[in-house]
């Protein structure tokens, strides 16, 4: 899992190296994010029903060398959008089949018989810590390897590439939780998730789950474009800085979210909310005043949401699931979540319209109506419902 998140995200703290070094437009290279979330959602969605099938372990061994062969053609293919379009699109495979199937194969190997001694929300931390120590390390790494290091459009995904080579030996000795094969009905039933329409899913679920990665997409692909003009040579420094710190705040937050949901009684998802509201308050003061010190301030509580947010939302999935279903609702949520990563795609499109200030005001108003949805969704559901 760690790997595979890598892989997602070594690329995003780049866009200012293939705007500047390989002039592709704006739009261009915020389309290239675009490519990563239209590779992860059949990633999602279909890659858990296929490890209901036929285990976890085959599907997680050919996420980790999808992301290999998307490394490849994102290192070789710098002068070329078709290369790097293909392989955004791979590494959101590669990034799907770890969110679904890793997952939901964390999430069993942190239960009896395999752990019988992890905690009650082990199984929703740690898949989300993991990946998002992956995605933090890999865009740190990869975005100071640009900035300074050698070969700066090369480097950066050979790392990736020797590391995920280093974990296969070790994943193939990893033990199944998913023994039998379910070939005895056709493949299409394995794919409805009825879970989706559940109404903590629909009420409490569904209103949060694209601010988890609306929040990253406003930290570490909005912000540095609000202030690049006063970082200079310093932009590619900066925009990995905002990624790190966004990531690593979401890290730091995410094992206190079962003391937040205690003291809370359950509502972790409203306190996250509530910090995503202000993070994106914050962020459109940025767009006001373009200063670089608020930009950092406020991917910092973008990150708090974002890790609060992650942790209790798999938390609410894993209460109103079973083994049978759990890696499909967990594409589904993966999915939702992952809407909000075209935001910067959807943000340049309309800035020929309307100014980021405005963009970014009226998305204020639309967290604040999900945020009400969230908390009325918690208060009137249950899990059992």
């Amino acid at each position: 899992m760690f790997v595979m998140a890598w892989g997602g995200n070594h690329f995003t703290p780049l866009l200012h190296m293939y705007e500047s070094l390989g002039h592709y437009s704006a739009v261009m290279a915020d389309l290239f994010l675009g490519f990563y979330v239209v590779g992860l959602v059949p990633g999602l969605l279909l890659a858990g029903a296929l490890s209901d099938r036929y285990g976890r372990k085959p599907l997680v061994v050919a996420g980790v060398l999808l992301g290999i062969l998307a490394s490849i053609l994102l290192g070789a293919g710098f002068s070329s959008a078709v290369m790097l379009g293909t392989g955004r699109l791979l590494a959101g495979l590669s990034v799907g089949v770890a969110m679904s199937v890793g997952t939901a194969w964390l999430k069993e190997l942190s239960s009896p018989p395999f752990d019988r001694q992890a905690g009650p929300t082990a199984g929703a931390r740690r898949p989300a810590l993991t990946l998002t120590i992956g995605f933090g390390l890999g865009a740190g790494v990869a975005g100071a390897l640009a900035q300074w290091g050698p070969m700066p459009t090369l480097s950066p995904y050979l790392v990736h590439i020797v590391i995920s080579l280093l974990v296969l030996p070790r994943l193939v000795k990893a033990p199944e939780t998913v023994p039998r094969y379910r070939a005895h009905r056709p493949f299409w039933r394995d794919l409805a998730v009825p879970l989706a329409g559940h109404r903590r899913f629909v009420r409490v679920i569904a209103p949060s789950a694209p601010w988890v990665f609306g929040a990253a997409g406003i930290a570490y692909a909005i912000m540095p474009k609000l202030v690049e003009d006063q970082l200079g040579s310093l932009n590619l420094a900066y925009a990995t800085l905002l990624t790190v710190v966004t990531l690593g705040t979401g890290a730091f937050v995410q094992p206190q979210v079962a003391r937040i949901n205690r003291l809370t009684g359950g509502r972790a998802l409203t306190v996250g909310m509530s910090v995503m509201l202000v993070g994106v308050a914050l962020s459109a003061a940025t767009a006001i005043v373009l200063s670089p010190v608020l930009a950092l301030i406020s991917a910092i509580v973008l990150g708090a949401a974002y890790g609060i947010c992650i942790v209790a939302g798999l938390v609410e999935i894993q209460k109103i699931s079973t083994p049978a279903d759990l890696a499909g609702i967990t594409g589904v949520y993966y999915s939702l979540t992952y809407l909000g990563f075209l935001l910067p795609v959807l943000f340049a499109s309309l800035n020929a319209l309307a100014s980021y200030t405005a963009l970014l005001s009226g998305l204020f108003v639309v967290c604040a109506v999900c945020l009400a949805l969230v908390a009325v969704g918690l208060r009137g559901s249950s899990p059992a419902k």
